[in-house]
């Protein structure tokens, strides 16, 4: 990752091309030591190739990929479509958050910094 950040900080930079040796002085300066395998193949996969096309490409594949919030979906129609439902589950909240207070409140007698 830090080799990538480096990529994407000469590009930034203006260098369109950026070197193996133009990566590492930049590692260098904030004192990290380079990966040459890692660095070599970075170098040899973005060859030619244009970093902004890339990250565009990229987003689109995450775009379609799964990432979890199915909970609060779910929940959303419940609370919209119940009508009655509402203050019963506003009341089961309540009770959850005052049980979660009171274990909270017991320290067993010592606190976590002490």
């Amino acid at each position: 990752m830090r080799h990538i950040a480096a990529y994407l900080l000469l590009q930034l930079g203006g260098h369109a091309s950026p070197s193996a040796d133009d990566i590492k002085k930049v590692l260098a300066a904030v004192g990290i030591e380079a990966d040459d395998d890692r660095l070599e193949k970075l170098i040899s996969e973005l060859d030619g190739k244009d970093v902004n096309t890339l990250i565009a490409e990229g987003s689109a594949k995450l775009s379609s990929v799964p990432s979890g919030g199915g909970g609060a979906v779910a929940a959303a129609p419940a609370a919209a479509g119940g009508g009655g439902d509402a203050p019963a589950a506003a009341a089961e909240e309540k009770e959850e958050k005052k049980e979660e207070k009171e274990e909270s409140d017991d320290d067993m007698g010592f606190g976590l910094f002490d």
